[in-house]
C-alpha cells in the first residue's frame, strides 16, 4: 500500500535526513520488519514526496546523489497521519485468507500448505533475532527505543505465528487420523 511506504519514508527522512541511498540502508537495517521497501519504490516514492512538498532536497552531491529533509508541510502531515489510526484502512491477511479456505484443497496440499507457514515463521523469527542481535538494545534516543519495541512486536509475531501454526499442523494431523480410522 503506497500510504505506509509514504509514511514510512517520511517518518525515517524526520528522525534522520540523508540521501535515498541512505535511507534505503535505513529501512534494511531498522524498518524491514514492519515495511520492507525496494530501492524502485523508495526512488519513486521519494519523487512524490518531493512533489508533494513534503520533502525537499538540501544537497546535491557528487554523481547527483541528493540530500533529503523533511519540511514543515511534511512533518505536519507526518504528525497528522500518526495521530489519526481511524483513517487506516481495515487490516486484511492474504495469508490468513489461504487458511480460511484451505477446506478447498486437497487434505496433503492444506498440510503442506500449514507447514511451509511454520517454516515462514520460523525463518523469519530466525531473521529478526538475528537482526536483534547485531543492534545496540533499544538504544538511547526515541528513534531507537520505538525501533526496538517495533522490533520486539515483530519477534513476538513470529514466534506467535509459528507456534499457532505447528499446533494447527498437529491438530490437522489428528483429525486426519480420527477421520480414516472412522472410514
Amino acid at each position: 500500500m503506497r500510504v505506509s511506504l509514504r509514511f514510512a519514508a517520511l517518518g525515517l527522512l524526520a528522525q534522520h535526513p540523508g540521501s535515498g541511498y541512505d535511507l534505503l540502508r535505513r529501512f534494511e537495517q531498522s524498518m524491514a520488519n514492519v515495511w520492507p521497501a525496494t530501492q524502485s519504490q523508495l526512488y519513486g516514492e521519494l519523487n512524490k514526496l518531493a512533489a508533494d512538498g513534503l520533502i525537499e532536497v538540501t544537497d546535491v552531491g557528487p554523481r547527483g546523489r541528493k540530500e533529503y529533509q523533511v519540511t514543515a508541510a511534511g512533518r505536519t502531515e507526518l504528525v497528522r497521519w500518526m495521530t489519526h489510526p481511524g483513517d487506516d484502512p481495515p487490516h486484511r491477511s492474504a495469508s490468513l485468507l489461504r487458511v480460511f479456505l484451505l477446506g478447498e484443497i486437497p487434505p496433503e496440499k492444506a498440510r503442506q500448505h500449514l507447514v511451509g507457514v511454520a517454516a515462514h515463521a520460523e525463518s523469519e523469527l530466525a531473521r529478526l533475532t538475528e537482526l536483534r542481535d547485531s543492534l545496540t538494545p533499544w538504544g538511547d534516543s526515541a528513534a531507537e527505543f520505538f525501533g526496538g519495541a517495533a522490533l520486539d512486536y515483530g519477534l513476538r509475531i513470529a514466534q506467535m505465528e509459528g507456534d499457532w501454526a505447528r499446533s494447527l499442523v498437529s491438530a490437522f494431523d489428528e483429525r486426519q487420523t480420527e477421520t480414516s480410522t472412522v472410514q
